[in-house]
């Protein structure tokens, strides 16, 4: 984990910090820079923050605190994300309404339990376009937003708190633009129309990167998608529900689940979300035989391309069909 974090944030910092100085300066190698700090900030999302915001990075709290601000410092909330993933996601997940990975804007159906419109047939092929925006989003708007909503809510209590995060989402935000758009503007040898092209194409791989990670673990064609009843509550024990509305890919690919933060073992962290994620290989094979044992399903895709092409598909469902039976 020290030697990930290390290189991430190396990853993410050093080739701004490299443009910033004027020790980059043709055009070719400012659109490298920013490629590589794109995937460095992915990989502070996925291998860092993650752990950190779930307390699985150290068995010490303040470290973990501590390290939850890099996903500060990338241009996010930490306070909102701990709302949205650790307290929505993990406990709704794929429940329309009460999952917000899977509440998206409307012209994206990411559940049967969304009404089509006339924009979700072509969903399959526009879809990507938006996951390449969707960190875009979230440094300008969305925490703002999702801060709001949680508060109208009840999970951000007290108009003191509201107003204090209001605050330091602020703080943090013009911190990252200073530092991502404002130095290189001033200090580097290259014209503002570059510096924001390159900044632009940063969010566009930090976007699609997350957004591939994260969405073909849950939408995918052999999950099921939950329904509340009238008091909104679901049916079925927590871990099974894990289980039936999560899936993994690729666990024969060290280097590539090193990169992602080993979030190709979605279905491992969902039910042990409470463990790092170095150990998720380990006892994916333990998971996976006491699953069989008990006759419940361990969804996985062979490699991330077969996953991808699964995404695709569900995608393609979801915009084509009206509904889809709730499997129980």
């Amino acid at each position: 984990m020290v030697i990930k974090t290390v290189f991430m944030l190396s990853l993410y910092f050093v080739p701004i910090i490299m443009v910033s100085t004027g020790l980059l300066t043709q055009t070719w190698q400012l659109f490298a820079a920013f490629i590589l700090s794109g995937f460095g900030m992915a990989g502070i999302g996925m291998g860092i923050m993650h752990d950190a915001i779930h307390g699985t990075y150290s068995s010490n709290p303040k470290i973990n605190k501590i390290l939850s601000y890099t996903l500060n410092m990338v241009g996010a909330n930490a306070s909102v994300w701990r709302i949205q993933h650790n307290v929505l996601h993990h406990s709704f997940t794929n429940i329309h309404e009460g999952d917000d990975d899977i509440n998206a804007p409307f012209f994206l159906r990411f559940s049967p339990n969304v009404k089509k419109n006339k924009l979700h047939p072509y969903q399959s092929w526009y879809t990507w376009f938006f996951y390449g925006l969707s960190t875009l989003s979230w440094v300008t708007t969305k925490d703002f937003i999702r801060l709001d909503r949680y508060h109208k809510m009840g999970l951000v209590k007290g108009e003191n708190a509201y107003r204090n995060t209001f605050l330091k989402i602020l703080a943090w935000k013009v911190v990252y633009f200073a530092f991502t758009l404002g130095i290189p503007m001033i200090f580097s040898p290259f014209g503002v129309g570059q510096i924001l092209l390159a900044f632009l194409v940063l969010h566009f791989i930090t976007g699609l990167s997350i957004s591939l990670v994260f969405q073909t673990a849950h939408i995918m064609p052999d999950v099921v998608f939950p329904v509340m009843d009238e008091n909104g509550m679901v049916e079925g024990e927590r871990m099974i529900h894990q289980l039936v509305t999560t899936c993994n890919y690729s666990p024969k690919s060290r280097i590539f689940s090193w990169m992602i933060g080993g979030l190709n073992y979605q279905v491992e962290h969902h039910l042990f979300p409470d463990i790092c994620h170095v150990h998720y290989r380990k006892i994916a094979p333990i998971v996976k035989q006491t699953a069989e044992e008990f006759q419940l399903p361990y969804y996985s895709k062979k490699t991330f391309f077969h996953a991808l092409k699964a995404h695709f598909q569900m995608l393609h469902h979801l915009g084509t069909v009206e509904t889809i039976p709730v499997k129980s």
